[in-house]
């Protein structure tokens, strides 16, 4: 893999007094040093692929300089798609671990090709993965429910907020890139009118997954929800998640803060104009950075530097204050990526695809129409006051 950025350096994102456009280099060309000869970015040396986190590593790849790397990740992926559209949810050795297709997973690759776009302008590729984009997100709307969640699988009768939250800014994606394609897919915003409409008014009706901070943040990460209501939604569990001085907790219920959830929440604040903060987090959490621009994925801290193991209720012996697991990812250092280009708009320097996460590239937000739950949608109670 090559270790030296393809782009010039001045064309890489940065962010003022926190990470130099050589340390971004050096964190793209990690994640390409830890890619699979057949293009596959997995999560860690000798862990399984997902297509979610191996779209996001190309996305961070691509702005970090590793354009080759970068594409031969894009390349890999249509050779994992089903007949149906869909993607194996684990994926070991070039090959499915676990079969079943998982709707966010297989959606994510809009956001993937509308990045590239953004990045390098190139019709061709666009045009080349376009049918793989078309077929994931078909298979995907074909699995909402009548409430406006998609389930998580086929084989699974329940729909995950942070997933679906990531589906609608999946279809936006996949929106503006019909219309850069000409080929309308009105589907898909009737779909993602209806998500967006569960992701701000049926929360209750996913999976309580509430103990994860992604399923905080993501409703607003994604796009469905926004203006004071994202601010309510934060602030609503800010104290339970944000550790000061360390980033955020995956769980509310471990002393675990994360660098990758800690980046998606940076990228939250950015998206909703929250700068300061934004940076701030970022900041913070470059504590879990090491040698050759690679990133622990989290720290288990305790409660005094001096707090080095804990027993729980089970009489197990827990570590603190202490890298764990002991391994490096490739989806942190791509969240770190992702994260210094956003906010390398206002602290820095940013590429032509730092507003992805923001969304100001993509495709409208969807409307309310032709809503199966009992909610009069928007355009209805527009029309009723007008």
């Amino acid at each position: 893999m090559p270790e030296v950025s393809e782009i010039p350096l001045a064309r890489l994102p940065y962010v003022d007094g926190v990470l130099s456009a050589v340390e971004i280099a050096d964190t793209a060309a990690s994640i390409a040093a830890m890619q699979e000869p057949c293009g596959a970015i997995p999560w860690t040396i000798g862990e399984h692929v997902d297509i979610w986190n191996h779209v996001e590593g190309a996305m961070a790849m691509l702005v970090g300089g590793q354009v080759e790397a970068a594409e031969r990740a894009y390349a890999w992926v249509p050779t994992m798609q089903r007949a149906d559209g869909s993607f194996p949810m684990k994926i070991v050795d070039g090959r499915p671990d676990d079969e079943r297709g998982e709707v966010n997973m297989s959606a994510y690759f809009a956001v993937g090709l509308w990045h590239h776009w953004l990045v390098r302008r190139d019709i061709r590729f666009v045009q080349h993965y376009w049918p793989s984009v078309r077929a994931a997100l078909d298979w995907v709307v074909s699995l909402q429910e009548p409430f406006g969640g998609i389930r998580w699988t086929p084989v699974d009768d329940f729909c995950l907020l942070t997933g679906n939250s990531s589906i609608y800014h999946s279809l936006r994606a996949g929106v503006a890139l019909a219309e850069l394609m000409d080929d309308p897919q009105p589907e898909w915003e009737l779909a993602g009118g209806r998500l967006g409409h569960a992701v701000r008014v049926h929360r209750d009706r996913f999976a309580d997954k509430s103990t994860f901070s992604m399923d905080w943040y993501y409703p607003v990460l994604g796009g469905a929800v926004r203006g004071r209501d994202a601010f309510e939604l934060l602030d609503s569990r800010w104290d339970d998640f944000v550790v000061p001085g360390l980033g955020i907790r995956c769980v509310d219920t471990n002393p675990w803060v994360t660098g990758a959830e800690t980046c998606e929440l940076a990228m939250t604040l950015d998206a909703l104009g929250d700068h300061r903060r934004a940076r701030h987090l970022f900041t913070e959490m470059q504590h879990l950075r090491d040698e050759g621009g690679k990133y622990w994925t989290g720290w288990v801290y305790g409660a005094t530097t001096q707090e080095v193991e804990v027993t729980n209720a089970a009489g197990e012996v827990e570590p603190r204050n202490v890298h764990w697991p002991d391994e490096h990812t490739t989806y942190t250092a791509a969240a770190v990526i992702l994260a210094a280009d956003a906010l390398g708009e206002t602290f820095g320097h940013s590429s032509p695809g730092s507003g992805i996460m923001r969304g100001t590239s993509l495709a409208p937000h969807f409307q309310e129409l032709a809503l199966e739950c009992d909610c009069t949608s928007s355009s209805e109670r527009l029309a009723r006051r007008t």
